[in-house]
Formats: structure tokens, C-alpha cells, sequence
């Protein structure tokens, strides 16, 4: 296998930075998959052995490096803003994984690489001719390239595979891209065409970069022409509600809020769905259960206020009341509050009772 002097890792080394401040400036990794960050995590391991087996210049041997770093960045806010991980759990789990990973890759390292033993100590399998001592040269020196082309298969193939899980939430959204930063995924894509360019401009036809590359060219521009025709479906739609101040995602939550059917609702996930749906489920039970409680608090206070304010009033009555009962009953109109009755005789009848009192 002729020395690859530029692997693919060098092209979205930077192109991970943009999607790390994206995730942290929006608090959001809808979208991201944790298993596309993990697996490129995970790749960066091989791909380290394959460069400094290799020799590579120091700045190719350290790229993997720190694109195994950054990948393992993302993954950890994956755990946080996405899986609602704790930040020390999540940065813990981090910092053991990396450990973990580069335990791996120095193990490896050394055992295709190891130095040579003395020239003056002999194995016994060796005896028969000590000046060519070949069991106690490093595997890769005694011209056996056998392994560093399997970790460099193992490498290419991790790196292709990152490339899936973004599928299944194509899937879920209906071709929508949503979490991934496009400054990433353009400086990936661009990285990946002008490597395989620069393959093909070699004296020399790498097949396994060729085709690592052409994987990888092709899975990204599916990412892109995917939500190309998700705008398409979707223009008179979207065209529709900024007419009115509201966004596609405004019009999926109102149908969901409305419990209506929506042909562009996000779909259920094929594995594990019936789980995640019943976490779904207990979070937003515990959430109805939540409302439910302030609604009674609600309720009680209201129903408390207005048993105080009918207990107002009923006592205002009563005082009225007893400001009118509480003296007698009068004997006289006046005390009723009647005007005096004036008793007026006609003139023949006073005459009359003058001259009945003068005659007696």
C-alpha cells in the first residue's frame, strides 16, 4: 500500500469547530446524531496509528489527534443539551472515553512499532542466522503490511459509517436537515473532493483512499440535495405561514397542539421507538401531572376567594337586617315613619259640639 501523504481527517478538522460553537450558541443538538460523533471519535484512533506508522509528516499525525478531541466535544454536548446529562457527568464520561481511546492507539503503535531488540541478543529461533534477526524487528519494518492496511481499512470504513446515522433523521424529518452546521459540512465535503483530486492526480491510484474519499463525497452531497428537495416540497408551505410571522416549526406544533394529523410531522424511529416514546410519554405525563397541580392551586385559591367574598356580602346583608329589626315594632304611623293623621270636623259639627256643651 503506497504511503498516503493527506488523509480525510484533515479536511473537517476545522469544519468541527463551527458546528461545536453552533451547539453551544443554541443550546440545541436536534438532529446531531451522538452515534455520527462517536464513531468519528472513535475512527480518529485508527486513523493516528495509520499516520505515524506511516510517518507522516507531525502536523498529519496530529490531526487525527485532535479531531478525535473535538468529535468527543461534540458528543459530550450531544449528552448535555440533547440526553439532559449533567455537565460533570458528561465531561467525565468524555475524559475516560479519550483515555480509553488513547490507551488503545499507544498499545497499538507499539506493537507494530516496537523498537528492535539489542543487536547482540539472540532468540533462539534465531540461531540459525543471527545477523538477520527478523523476530525481533517491529512487525512493519519486516516489510509485513498487513496490519497497518487493516487499521487503515478499519479507519476508512468508521469514517464512511459517521456518515449514516444522519440518514435516519433525514428519514424522521422528512428530508429536513436540522443540527447540522453547514460551514461543516460544506469544509467536509470540499475536503473529501480535493483529496480524491489529489489521488487521482498521483502517479499512483491509492484505491483505498479513492474510495474512502468517493464514499464520503457521495453520503454528504445526499445530506445536501436531501433538504434541497425537503425546501421544495415545502416552499408554498413555508411561503404561507411568513405571510403570517410563523415558522414551519410553528405550524407542526399547532397541529400537534390541535392533535390533527400532519403529513410533515416528525415520523416515530423504527429501533427503540417504543421506548424512547415511553420516556416521551412519562415526561409529558409528569408534565400534565405538574399542570394538573397548578391548575387545583388555581382552582382552590379561586374558589377560596370567592367563598370569602360571598361571606362578605352575606354579612353585609346581616347588618342591614339588624339595623332594621332591632327596635320595635311602632306603635304610631310617625314612629313607622308616616306623617301625623290630622283629623279635621266640618263646621256643622263643631257648632254642634259647642252648643251640646253649653247646654249641658
Amino acid at each position: 500500500m503506497p504511503a498516503q501523504e493527506s488523509i480525510p481527517v484533515a479536511a473537517n478538522v476545522l469544519g468541527l469547530v463551527p458546528q461545536i460553537w453552533t451547539n453551544w450558541r443554541t443550546k440545541k443538538t436536534d438532529g446531531l446524531p451522538a452515534s455520527m460523533m462517536f464513531i468519528w471519535a472513535l475512527c480518529g484512533v485508527p486513523f493516528g496509528i495509520y499516520a505515524i506508522v506511516q510517518k507522516f509528516n507531525v502536523p498529519i499525525q496530529v490531526q487525527p489527534q485532535c479531531f478525535m478531541s473535538l468529535c468527543l466535544v461534540s458528543w459530550c454536548q450531544i449528552l448535555v443539551y440533547h440526553n439532559h446529562w449533567k455537565v460533570w457527568k458528561a465531561v467525565a464520561t468524555g475524559l475516560v472515553t479519550a483515555c480509553i481511546f488513547a490507551g488503545v492507539e499507544a498499545a497499538l503503535i507499539l506493537t507494530i512499532t516496537a523498537c528492535s531488540l539489542p543487536p547482540n541478543f539472540a532468540l533462539p529461533v534465531a540461531r540459525v542466522r543471527p545477523h538477520t534477526n527478523t523476530a525481533a524487528q517491529p512487525i512493519y519494518n519486516r516489510g509485513n503490511e498487513v496490519p497497518t492496511l487493516v487499521i487503515g481499512i478499519v479507519a476508512s470504513i468508521l469514517l464512511a459509517a459517521g456518515l449514516l446515522p444522519p440518514y435516519g433523521e433525514l428519514w424522521k424529518r422528512h428530508g429536513r436537515v436540522v443540527g447540522i452546521n453547514w460551514i461543516f459540512l460544506s469544509m467536509d465535503w470540499c475536503g473529501a473532493f480535493f483529496s480524491l483530486m489529489a489521488v487521482v492526480a498521483q502517479n499512483t491510484f491509492d484505491v483505498l483512499g479513492g474510495v474512502l474519499y468517493i464514499i464520503c463525497c457521495f453520503l454528504e452531497l445526499g445530506i445536501f440535495t436531501s433538504h434541497i428537495i425537503w425546501m421544495i416540497r415545502t416552499r408554498k408551505m413555508r411561503k404561507a405561514a411568513a405571510a403570517e410571522g410563523k415558522t414551519f416549526d410553528d405550524l407542526v406544533a399547532e397541529h400537534e397542539a390541535r392533535g390533527e394529523p400532519f403529513h410533515w410531522a416528525d415520523r416515530k424511529p423504527l429501533f427503540g421507538g417504543k421506548k424512547k416514546a415511553k420516556v416521551v410519554d412519562e415526561e409529558v405525563g409528569d408534565r400534565d401531572a405538574i399542570r394538573r397541580v397548578e391548575d387545583e392551586r388555581t382552582d382552590r385559591g379561586a374558589s377560596i376567594q370567592r367563598a370569602e367574598r360571598s361571606e362578605s356580602i352575606a354579612a353585609g346583608d346581616e347588618e342591614k337586617q339588624g339595623v332594621g329589626s332591632g327596635t320595635d315594632e311602632p306603635d304610631t304611623p310617625v314612629a313607622s315613619g308616616f306623617p301625623p293623621v290630622i283629623r279635621e270636623f266640618p263646621p256643622a259639627m263643631e257648632n254642634r259640639q259647642k252648643g251640646g256643651v253649653e247646654g249641658v
